[in-house]
Order: structure tokens, then sequence, then C-alpha cells
């Protein structure tokens, strides 16, 4: 699975219960740099959910805030970002990556939404932009949503994709334009 990062808003609020409930947003259109000369943009409407979508605490699958199929986790897109409002359960407030994760969110130490994604055949575009190489993901099967630290694309994620530019005039694309 792929993820990407964008800075997004992140909104906690408390429930009477003992519960929470979060709400935030991927944008749409904000360019990611991953590595010098390489970024990426998500099109509007392009994280499309499939199955069962999580909210996790830093990709981690066994850190689960909430999802769609318990009722948890609600799921909006429109032109200009993928939003979500999720309601954390008193039980998973109580847990220690539930604590953890509410403590890191207001302290501002975990401010960013990151998706957890699959790109079909043909959800992609991949062109020559500013010296560099621009990813233009046109969709992509959303599985997971994160609240992350760091809400920018890690190296280990770039370096786990193989991305390539179209080839130009049947010349192959020298190796330090291609992704790894």
């Amino acid at each position: 699975m792929l993820t990407g990062a964008a800075h997004g808003a992140l909104e906690v609020r408390a429930e009477t219960d003992g519960g929470a409930r979060l709400s935030g947003r991927f944008p749409y259109g904000a360019v990611a740099e991953l590595a010098k000369g390489r970024s990426e943009v998500f099109a509007p409407g392009s994280l499309e959910p499939r199955g069962n979508v999580y909210l996790l605490a830093q990709h981690r699958f066994e850190t689960p805030l909430a999802s769609t199929d318990s009722g948890g986790l609600e799921l909006h897109a429109d032109d200009d970002a993928l939003r979500f409002e999720a309601r954390l359960s008193p039980e998973v407030v109580n847990t220690s990556h539930g604590r953890d994760a509410l403590a890191l969110i207001r302290s501002g130490l975990a401010v960013g939404i990151s998706p957890g994604f699959r790109v079909p055949t043909g959800g992609e575009r991949v062109e020559r932009h500013d010296g560099g190489l621009m990813r233009t993901v046109t969709r992509a099967e959303l599985h997971e949503l994160s609240i992350v630290t760091r809400p920018a694309f890690e190296a280990a994620q770039v370096e786990a994709r193989c991305w390539q530019a179209p080839q130009e005039a049947g010349r192959a694309i020298p190796a330090a334009w291609r992704w790894r």
C-alpha cells in the first residue's frame, strides 16, 4: 500500500460519554515534493473509498481509531478535498493508542492527514514538469486515512514506488529520471 500526505486541518471535540470526535481534510490539488525533482498531486475526487476504510494512527493497522464499517468514520468528497468525521468511542479513547493519538493532536505534534491507497492501472499520469517529474493521481483506491506527525512523504515510501515518465520519441528514460 502506498501512502501520501499533505497538511490538512484536524479538529478534536470531546463527547459527553467520554468519546471524542475528529474532523479533518486531505486537500486535492496540493503539490507535495517527495524528493528533489519528484512531485505528486491528487486530482479532485481521485480518492475512492474501497471496502472498510480505517482511520489509523501513523499508518499502523494495529492502532485503529475508527472505521466506516463500524459507523465511526464518515467520508465526504468534493472538488476541494476529501473530508472526514470520526467518532472515537470511549473504549478507543481509553486505549493507550487512543490517548496517545489525541494527546499528539491536541499538542499540535500530529497535525497531518495521510491516505493509504492503491493506484489502479491507468489511475496516474507522470509528466516532466519544471525540470523534474510530476505524478498526478487521477484515481486511487482509498483503504485508510492516518493521523501522522510528519505530513509529507517519507523516503522509504518513495523508494517503494516504481514510476516512469513516458518514453520520448523511442528513447529510454535515463535512470536518474525514474522513481525508485
